[in-house]
């Protein structure tokens, strides 16, 4: 278990974030720039040919407004993820990606599944998991910060758009649910106070031997082990009599 600030600060916070953000903004203004059309590169279900977009879909976005909806959640959530759970941060994102690009490959529509919304719904879905499984309370109050800014996802994984791929959304989940079930991560020790020791007992507690029975405050009980002080002087004469 860490004992000591499991939850530190580091480059990796900001700079994963900053890098996926980075990635999926250029993909997009390549296309943009020259004119090209990526979706041939997303998941197309239960093709040879689909399943390299299991890899590639998350990059490819279909439009501005697609791309911006998924960056400040996938900037936000990788943060989270990388803060609080740092150690299993890159086991989650790769299979992450290739567990909920395989599932969406197996019950998606036959159309291409393309943007990072898949991977979204995979942090979201681990964090909230996790920090109900863990049961510490930062993770627990983590999984609400989750639940009360992105809640409303949940009905996304439910056919309510013919043009969102809520199969992605589905397998996201899941494999979200299913991470956090798989890998284990530390939880750090709550500190506890003496009298929620297990071998607590009240009468070895020096602070309660100052009270009697009757809860009176005895003002010149002795402490155990406490002796007498004895004090030494040495003369030393001066160099110069």
């Amino acid at each position: 278990m860490e004992l000591s600030k499991p939850y530190k600060f580091s480059q990796s916070v900001v700079l994963a974030p900053l890098l996926a953000v980075l990635v999926i903004w250029t993909v997009f203004w390549a296309e943009v720039r020259f004119g090209i059309n990526l979706n041939e590169y997303g998941i197309y279900p239960r093709t040879i040919s689909g399943l390299k977009g299991i890899v590639l879909s998350p990059f490819i976005h279909g439009s501005v407004e697609h791309l911006y909806n998924n960056t400040v959640p996938l900037a936000v959530l990788s943060s989270f993820l990388f803060y609080f759970y740092r150690k299993a941060a890159f086991r989650v994102l790769l299979l992450g990606i290739l567990l909920s690009g395989l599932i969406t490959w197996v019950i998606g529509r036959p159309s291409y599944h393309i943007g990072a919304s898949g991977v979204i719904y995979v942090l979201s879905s681990f964090i909230f998991f996790k920090g109900i499984f863990a049961k510490h309370y930062r993770l627990v109050a983590l999984s609400l910060v989750v639940v009360f800014i992105y809640g409303s996802m949940i009905w996304y994984i439910f056919p309510i758009k013919e043009d969102i791929s809520w199969e992605g959304h589905l397998a996201g989940f899941a494999t979200g649910l299913l991470l956090a079930l798989a890998i284990k991560v530390k939880v750090p020790l709550e500190r506890k106070y003496e009298w929620e020791r297990e071998d607590y007992s009240e009468d070895n507690d020096p602070f309660l031997k100052h009270f009697d029975e009757n809860g009176n405050f005895i003002e010149n009980r002795d402490e155990e082990g406490e002796g007498t002080v004895e004090v030494r002087y040495h003369y030393r004469p001066d160099k110069k009599d």
